[in-house]
């Protein structure tokens, strides 16, 4: 196979391409099908719903806890690994783990559609999850690998949109074709397989010198954690996710139990929602992005795009409706796309150690991953112990605010140590 020039069109398409299914197979599975998958294996009438809630969210967060150590433990043994040692068409460094992840992925969706007990559901979502991290750690690499510094922003800023069109492709994909949960893990595998494998061949992998395989300096692995103001703003973006989580990731469960929609209704209503917070996410984002870089103020940008994402929590709590609901999307999606945005920028000013930018900003990544996985783990806990939704609401509002008063601790102005 001819493979795409670095930075060109056809790498740029590739790469794309490879992080947009990457986002439908982690994101629609969370959004639609598990909630469906549990809700039918669990629920039988009466309060028997919250245990499919509750399982729901003990799936997704193990699920997503073992994406987290995944991928960086993929990334660490990528930069080791030896392109001599291995067949020329395998590449060098990234392409092996590259598909080996997509290829964990395709089966272990397979065998998520057809597990008929919550344990086999959370056992093979546990490696889709490890999948996802191994895949996305190997393609996530080839942006310093194969790029300038110059041409990084927009790899980079591919990953982030193909995360916010994936989610709506995917969940409009599977309820306008009214496919039911296996038939949606199977098309999810299929287009996994297919347009993975295509990319891991079709990008470039050449084999690294022996003398660049695994260097670096043995300091302080923990000092950027001591430090006071990135360590604020770790938290303040952890806690903030976890607020953003329990508005969006209980969704499908709550138009069924909260507003009592049929399940038909509550699918395609779900699909208006995502699309609503999605389209707010993209804007805000943009807006978000030349806000910061041309005008500065990047913590004070962070921490009211974290108060403007608490108001949507006040929404729904004040009133339970679906245009309550659609409207709270839309404020989510400001908050949360002017956060994820300004907050990254934020990290960048307040990297501690330059040696260390790229371990730092994954640690920053993954403080937001924790966040997204936690949040449905205490959400199912609450909507336990109230026997409904309105505390899950009422503490993704605390919780932006809290964020939003973490992160006012970390100075904006920090100088950079060359340790």
């Amino acid at each position: 196979m001819k493979q795409a020039a670095p930075g060109g069109r056809r790498w740029m398409t590739l790469f794309t391409l490879a992080w947009l299914v990457i986002w439908m197979v982690q994101l629609t599975p969370l959004q639609l099908l598990l909630p469906l998958q549990l809700d039918d294996q669990v629920s039988d009438g009466d309060d028997e719903w919250i245990h499919g809630v509750v399982l729901s969210g003990l799936i997704l967060g193990i699920g997503g806890l073992a994406g987290v150590v995944a991928g960086p433990l993929a990334g660490a043994a990528s930069d080791r690994t030896d392109g001599a040692r291995l067949p020329a068409v395998l590449g060098g460094r990234r392409r092996v783990w590259a598909l080996g992840g997509t290829w964990l992925i395709a089966a272990s969706l397979i065998l998520t559609g057809l597990a008929h007990q919550p344990w086999l559901v959370g056992a093979a979502w546990v490696g889709v999850c490890t999948g996802i991290g191994v895949t996305s750690a190997a393609f996530s690499a080839l942006i310093a690998d194969q790029l300038p510094v110059d041409r990084r922003g927009g790899a980079s800023a591919a990953v982030g949109s193909s995360q916010a069109l994936g989610i709506v492709l995917g969940v409009g994909a599977i309820v306008l074709l009214g496919l039911d949960v296996l038939p949606g893990y199977l098309v999810l595998a299929v287009l996994m397989a297919v347009v993975g494998t295509w990319a891991a061949f079709g990008l470039p992998d050449p084999a690294a010198p022996r003398t660049l395989l695994a260097v670096g300096d043995r300091h302080d692995r923990w000092a950027s954690l001591r430090d006071k103001d990135f360590a604020w703003l770790l938290t303040g973006r952890l806690v903030t996710n976890i607020g953003n989580a329990l508005g969006t990731s209980l969704l499908l469960f709550f138009l069924l139990y909260g507003l009592g929609q049929a399940e038909t209704a509550a699918e395609d209503n779900l699909l208006i929602l995502v699309v609503v917070y999605t389209v707010f996410v993209v804007g805000a984002s943009i807006a978000s992005g030349l806000i910061a870089d041309r005008l500065g103020h990047r913590r004070a940008l962070t921490v009211a795009a974290a108060i403007v994402q608490s108001v949507a929590g006040i929404v729904v709590v004040a009133s339970p409706t679906f245009a309550s609901t659609l409207a709270a999307a839309a404020i989510m999606g400001v908050g949360y796309g002017a956060f994820s945005t300004a907050g990254l920028a934020f990290a960048t000013d307040l990297l501690p150690y330059e040696q260390d930018h790229g371990r730092d900003l994954g640690i920053v990544n993954v403080a937001a991953a924790l966040g997204q996985l936690l949040g449905p783990v205490l959400g199912a806990g609450l909507v336990a112990l109230v026997g409904g939704f309105w505390l899950v609401f009422a503490m993704a509002c605390a919780l932006s605010i809290a964020g939003a008063l973490i992160t006012l601790r970390a100075r904006e102005a920090h100088p950079t140590s060359l340790d």
